[in-house]
């Protein structure tokens, strides 16, 4: 168990690719995998029969099919192995997976296989269906992806991600539909961003995103939650109640309206609640006003060390270029960068900053 060799289900896939990189980059583990899009992948049955640890990272439509493909491969030598599931939809391959006799965990990482090299900052659900001498493991493995835990049983991760993904991928859908629908009076989606409140920016970026990744991970989303049916009906529901209320234009409307959806929810969510997540809201409100500003440098610091920013905003302190904002984030790469904001500068003033960047070896200067 100290050295396990890892075995993945869909390896060439975008989450296969990942856990490749993190089994042997992060703990230093011998990762073997079979994917059909890769003819030199290791064969079915030599990675069930090898792998003491199998990964199953596929579609959703063919985890359970998959699955028992390998417990009718593995036929009993399974046991004392660890099968792990990384799918977004976790009762049908929990099932799946126990008729097996090896021990059996659910993972959901929530969120697309990262640019960063662990869950760093990212949730991911834990389903432990049967473990028992393979726990500390996974407890090292927990520890290594860096991600925040939260433990939950097959059937409980399923009804949530009914609201959490399959309720809020359909919201986003059906606005990218609206806003398809109204372009010829309003334009596209580039054309009514300069329009845009900090709400609505948020809102463009999730329907983005989902447009922009695998089309076919939310179809699985919507159609694999056995649960997601009922939520959209609710869904559609209340949207439809909503309407109502709008065209009838009443005073009794617009008290109907104030009732069932301010005040209600407003109660049924809570003060606490509220709060921090108003709190949160202006947070990226702020973070969204910072990045719009047109002033600001980007910079790759190429040595991970301690004092490496602080040398960095020593540069412009020397300068006398004053910083109006730091933020880090990623380039479509996943290299780390911080993008340095100010309001007014020198331009002669900068220019000299970003030679003694460069000059200095300080930093690689993006943008």
């Amino acid at each position: 168990m100290s050295a396990p060799l890892i075995g993945i289900v869909g390896s060439a896939g975008a989450y296969g690719r990942w856990l490749q990189q993190f089994f042997r980059t992060r703990m230093g583990l011998d990762v073997i995998g079979h994917d059909p899009a890769d003819a030199s992948s290791t064969g079915e049955s030599e990675l069930v029969r090898r792998a003491d640890v199998l990964v199953f990272s596929a579609p959703i439509r063919h985890t359970a099919s998959l699955i028992a493909r390998y417990v009718s491969l593995a036929d009993g030598s399974e046991a004392g192995k660890l099968w792990l599931d990384v799918t977004s939809i976790k009762t049908v391959p929990v099932e799946a997976m126990l008729r097996s006799r090896a021990e059996v965990v659910g993972l959901h990482p929530m969120t697309a296989p990262p640019k960063a090299p662990t869950l760093k900052g990212r949730v991911m659900v834990v389903c432990d269906a049967r473990l028992e001498r393979w726990r500390p493991w996974l407890d090292g493995l927990l520890l290594a992806l860096e991600a925040e835990c939260v433990q939950a049983s097959p059937e409980q991760h399923d009804r949530v991600m009914a609201l959490v993904q399959a309720m809020v991928h359909a919201t986003h859908l059906a606005q990218a539909g609206v806003l398809n629908g109204q372009a010829p009076h309003v334009g596209s989606l580039a054309a009514v961003m300069p329009f845009r409140s900090a709400s609505f920016e948020m809102d463009a970026a999730i329907v983005a995103r989902i447009l922009s990744l695998n089309p076919a991970i939310y179809e699985d989303i919507q159609f694999g939650n056995p649960h997601a049916g009922e939520v959209l009906q609710a869904l559609g529901a209340q949207i439809t109640r909503m309407a109502t209320l709008v065209g009838e234009g009443s005073d009794a409307a617009r008290a109907a309206f104030r009732d069932e959806f301010l005040r209600d929810n407003r109660s049924a969510i809570g003060e606490a609640t509220l709060a921090a997540g108003n709190y949160s809201y202006e947070r990226i409100g702020y973070l969204l006003a910072d990045l719009a500003a047109g002033q600001a440098l980007s910079v790759h610091l190429p040595e991970d060390r301690p004092g490496s920013l602080r040398a960095l905003l020593h540069v412009f302190e020397r300068h006398g270029v004053s910083l109006s904002s730091i933020h880090s984030s990623r380039t479509p790469g996943g290299e780390v960068h911080f993008r340095i904001g100010f309001d007014e500068v020198d331009p002669v003033a900068l220019e000299r900053t970003v030679f003694d960047i460069v000059a200095q070896g300080l930093g690689r200067v993006l943008s």
